[in-house]
């Protein structure tokens, strides 16, 4: 074993470590990102992605290209970037047969990532406990395709950010309301956050129970009450367990506005308003 001293840069991430602070950057690598798919010069954007955004079916165009540029961006949407998560993820489900339009969709997150390079997760020291913060959103059938909602959540360990946990999936249901797939993103965040407990419980510094918070009041409402309705009878036993960890005082599922909800940015097209308004939570200040 060597010591190499304070930890700089590991696995294409740049540390930098303060008094009472830590940085987390990929800038370097998405720097040879740019270089290597020949958008080092190109113009920038200010969102991830257009804010409409539809794919049709056509010829495949530059396979292998587009999945090489798309690996690329799954590396750094996974360790620094939540704010590209949901472009990304729906950029992933058609690696097979890409068309040009989604070629078209990789440049542009490219162009934004061009002009954010700087970006860093910024976490700071605190003196007070940690407590587990989250927030879950869903988009109902969202996509064209197969009509499939898609969930969203993160995580941080104060009201301040920056993120520790985020994610962006599309529901494996149809759901046949936004209260159902408001109602199925929560179970996915509520063991994100029990996992998060278990695993930072060891730390001494985070307590219970986890704080989720979610915009549908209708969702709160059927994940609080284990009355069986006509509009929600059918969904699946294995998301009901929310009602069981919330009467164990294990999670509180509380509301938030929609503008407040960070996790919109998972499950949906982001606008330039919206992104400058988590910016500070997302990345940390």
């Amino acid at each position: 074993m060597k010591d190499l001293g304070k930890l700089s840069y590991l696995v294409g991430i740049h540390f930098e470590q303060g008094d009472g602070f830590v940085t987390m950057n990929q800038k370097r690598y998405l720097t040879k990102v740019l270089e290597i798919f020949e958008m080092s010069d190109c113009k920038l954007r200010a969102t991830p992605s257009e804010q409409k955004l539809e794919f049709s079916c056509g010829v495949s165009f530059y396979p292998r290209r587009y999945r090489e540029a798309v690996g690329s961006l799954i590396y750094a949407m996974t360790c620094s970037r939540p704010d590209t998560r949901w472009i990304v993820t729906r950029l992933s489900q058609y690696l097979t047969i890409p068309t040009k339009e989604h070629w078209v969709a990789v440049k542009y997150v490219l162009r934004y990532l061009k002009g954010t390079l700087d970006y860093s997760l910024c976490y700071r020291k605190s003196d007070e406990n940690l407590t587990l913060i989250g927030y879950s959103d869903a988009d109902l059938a969202s996509s064209i395709d197969d009509k499939h909602s898609v969930s969203g959540y993160c995580f941080s360990l104060s009201r301040n950010g920056p993120l520790i946990s985020w994610k962006s999936k599309k529901q494996p249901t149809v759901a046949l309301s936004s209260c159902e797939a408001e109602y199925i993103a929560p179970a996915a965040a509520v063991q994100e956050g029990l996992h998060l407990l278990q695993f930072l419980s060891g730390i001494g510094k985070v307590v219970g129970p986890v704080s989720i918070f979610e915009d549908n009041q209708g969702t709160i409402a059927l994940s609080k009450d284990p009355v069986k309705r006509q509009r929600s009878k059918h969904i699946d036993v294995r998301y009901h367990f929310i009602r069981t960890v919330q009467r164990l005082g294990e999670v509180i599922i509380k509301y938030c506005l929609t503008n407040s909800m960070v996790a919109d940015i998972m499950t949906k097209p982001v606008t330039k308003f919206k992104l400058q308004e988590v910016k500070k939570y997302i990345f940390g200040s």
